[in-house]
């Protein structure tokens, strides 16, 4: 799999599909289907549609398999978190990653064992 930077924005649905293509691709629409409609009520067609407009956007490539394709993701689940974080940080934050951390932690987002692991994480950036 290749990153793509210039992948469009996915949709809060179209990362749900995403993250199944992460775990398992390459799937079949029925497969992604089967793995994620129950939990989101959502029908076959829904997915494809779903399926089809992450293809459109380059997240998503397809291979033919018989009479069916089979999907697998384009961009690659770390480069994609990245990205959104890096947005997130700077649409909300001001680019500035610490105020991020002051948020969460003025907020009481961030319990005694998500301090401990930022810690950790923080002493093994600066080695």
């Amino acid at each position: 799999m290749m990153s793509s930077p210039q992948t469009e924005r996915i949709s809060e649905a179209e990362h749900a599909v995403m993250e199944v293509l992460w775990t398992n691709a390459p799937l079949t629409a029925a497969q992604v289907a089967d793995r994620i409609g129950e939990s989101r009520g959502w029908s076959l067609a829904t997915v494809k549609t779903l399926l089809s407009r992450l293809s459109q956007k380059g997240a998503v490539e397809t291979a033919p398999d018989g009479r069916r394709f089979l999907y697998s993701p384009v961009v690659e689940r770390a480069d994609y978190v990245g990205t959104e974080s890096r947005r997130l940080v700077d649409r909300l934050f001001g680019g500035r990653a610490s105020s991020l951390f002051a948020h969460l932690a003025q907020a009481e987002a961030l319990d005694e064992k998500d301090l401990s692991e930022i810690e950790a994480l923080l002493q093994e950036l600066r080695k």
